[in-house]
C-alpha cells in the first residue's frame, strides 16, 4: 500500500537499554551480557548513529523487577546501567545521536533530575531528552523508604510540579549571563540569574541550578503515559510520546485525542512527537521473518509466562485457570495502559490465561513481521493516515535484529523517501524538528522594527 509522501519518520531506539522481549539473549547469535556489557552498547549505538536514528531510548527500572525467583532467575533485566552514567559514556563516541534516559518523578528529586540532565545535554553538544515516569513497580517504593506504593493519580499530580520546577531550574540563568571576562575578573552576570523559589504541594526548591542553561534550552521531554492522568500530563509538558497503542485504529484514536488536547492548552501539535513502541523481526521473506519470531517466542520459558502476565496485569495472575479466558482483572496501582491493553488483547482474540501469559512472556504490543518492504509499508501507513509520526523501534535480539534494521529497512525507508539520509542538524531537538524553548524568566527581547 502506497501514500502520498507528506513527511519523514522519526525513529527512537527504544534499547531498554538492550530489548524488550525476555528471550532476545537466549536467541542463536545473541550476546548474552549485552545488558551490561559497555563494549557490546558502544556497537549498538555506533550502528544506529550509521542509521540516522533520531535517539537512543534508555529505559529504567528502580528495583530488580517484582516476580518470582522462578521467573526472575530467568529474565536479563535483573542487571543495566544507571543511564544517565550509560548514556555520559555513550555521548564520548557518538557525534549526533540524541540520548533519551528515563528518570522518576515519584521517586527522585527534582533538583538531582535537573543537574543530570542539563549535564547530560552539555557533555552531549545538545543531545539529551528526559523520559518522564511516575514509576508503577510497587517494589520501588521500597526501596525509597516507603511501604506502600504512592496512589496512581497523586503520582501524576506530584510529575505536573515536577515537571514546572526542573523546567524552572533550567531556566535558572539567561543563555548570555556568562562573562568570563578575565581583564575585569567578572564570571557571570547575576542579574541575568533567577532563583526559582519554589513551594508547592510536593516540591521545595530554592534553586537556582548550579549549571548553565542547557544547550537545547531544555532537553526534551518524553511521557509514556496512555492513562487519562498520562494523556493529560503529556498534552501539557511532553515533546516526544513513547506510545503503546496496539494497532493502526487505536494509533489512529490517540493520536487524536492527544493533539485535540494540545490544541485545547494553546500548544502547536506539531511541538510533540507520537512514537509508539513497535517489535520489528526483519526477514529476507516473510517465512523467514515468521520464523525468526516462532523461534523467539517457542524460547520464552513457562516460568516467565505468568508472573510476566501479573506483574503487567498489576494482580496475581498465578491462581487463575490456564486453559479458561482472563477473569474479570480490577483496577490497581499499576500502569493502567499496559493492563489495559492485555484484558482488551485477551478479549478480542478469546485468549486463556495460558495464550496471554505466553504473550506477556514475550511482547504483548505492536509488532511488525515481515520484509524491508512490509515493515515500511506499515510504518508510511502509520505516518501518513496520522497514527503516528514515527516509531520506536525495539529489536528482537541483539546485535543481529538490530543490524538488520540498519542494513535492511533503513535503506527500504531513505529509497521511499521517509527517512533522513544524513543528520541535517546536531541537537535532538533539530532532529525531531523541535523548537528550542524560550527563558521563561529572560525572554529574549525582538528588535523593534524601524518606523
Amino acid at each position: 500500500m502506497r501514500y502520498a509522501m507528506t513527511k519523514q519518520l522519526h525513529l527512537g531506539a527504544f534499547m531498554r537499554p538492550v530489548g524488550i522481549h525476555t528471550a532476545w539473549w537466549r536467541y542463536p547469535g545473541a550476546y548474552p551480557d549485552a545488558n551490561f556489557n559497555l563494549k557490546h552498547l558502544v556497537d549498538f549505538i555506533q550502528t544506529l548513529e550509521r542509521g540516522r536514528f533520531d535517539a537512543f531510548f534508555m529505559a529504567d527500572h528502580l528495583a530488580v523487577l517484582n516476580m518470582s525467583m522462578a521467573a526472575l532467575r530467568r529474565s536479563a533485566t535483573v542487571t543495566s546501567f544507571e543511564p544517565l552514567t550509560l548514556l555520559s559514556a555513550l555521548a564520548m563516541v557518538t557525534q549526533r545521536i540524541g540520548l533519551i534516559a528515563t528518570a522518576s518523578t515519584t521517586f527522585d528529586e527534582a533538583y538531582h533530575i535537573a543537574r543530570r540532565f542539563a549535564s547530560l545535554d552539555h557533555i552531549s553538544n545538545g543531545r539529551a531528552g528526559w523520559n518522564i515516569v511516575t514509576t508503577s513497580n510497587p517494589d520501588a517504593a521500597l526501596n525509597f523508604g516507603l511501604d506502600d506504593h504512592v496512589e496512581h493519580d497523586e503520582r501524576y499530580r506530584r510529575a505536573i510540579e515536577f515537571h514546572e520546577v526542573v523546567t524552572g531550574l533550567w531556566d535558572s540563568f539567561a543563555d548570555d549571563a556568562w562573562l568570563h571576562d578575565q581583564q575585569s575578573g567578572l564570571f557571570f552576570d547575576p542579574d541575568k540569574m533567577h532563583v526559582l523559589n519554589h513551594k508547592g504541594e510536593h516540591l521545595s526548591v530554592r534553586g537556582p541550578l548550579n549549571i548553565a542553561r542547557p544547550v537545547q534550552g531544555w532537553p526534551v521531554i518524553v511521557q509514556a503515559g496512555a492513562s487519562e492522568a498520562g494523556r493529560q500530563l503529556a498534552a501539557q509538558t511532553a515533546e516526544v510520546i513513547f506510545g503503546s497503542t496496539p494497532d493502526i485504529e487505536s494509533g489512529r484514536r490517540f493520536y487524536a485525542d492527544v493533539k485535540a488536547r494540545m490544541r485545547a492548552l494553546g500548544r502547536p501539535p506539531e511541538h510533540l512527537k507520537i512514537l509508539p513502541a513497535a517489535l520489528v523481526i526483519v526477514g529476507r521473506t516473510r517465512e523467514e521473518a515468521r520464523e525468526k519470531k516462532a523461534l523467539l517466542d517457542s524460547l520464552v520459558h513457562p516460568d516467565s509466562g505468568v508472573p510476566n502476565l501479573s506483574m503487567r496485569l498489576g494482580v496475581d495472575a498465578s491462581g487463575f485457570a490456564l486453559d479458561e479466558p482472563l477473569p474479570a482483572i480490577p483496577q490497581s496501582n499499576a500502569s493502567h495502559s499496559s493492563r489495559d491493553g492485555l484484558v482488551a488483547l485477551a478479549r478480542r482474540e478469546n485468549l486463556t490465561v495460558r495464550q496471554l501469559a505466553q504473550i506477556a512472556g514475550s511482547h504483548g504490543g505492536f509488532q511488525i513481521v515481515g520484509t524491508p518492504a512490509d515493515i515500511a509499508d506499515t510504518m508510511q501507513e502509520w505516518l501518513e493516515t496520522e497514527a503516528s509520526d514515527g516509531f520506536n523501534v525495539m529489536f528482537h535480539t541483539v546485535p543481529s535484529g538490530l543490524h538488520e534494521f540498519v542494513d535492511l529497512v533503513i535503506p527500504e525507508l531513505q529509497r521511499r523517501e521517509l527517512f533522513r539520509r544524513e543528520y541535517e542538524g546536531t541537537t535532538l531537538r533539530e532532529h525531531l524538528g523541535l523548537p528550542r524553548p524560550d527563558n521563561q524568566f529572560f525572554p529574549v527581547r525582538q528588535p523593534s522594527k524601524a518606523s
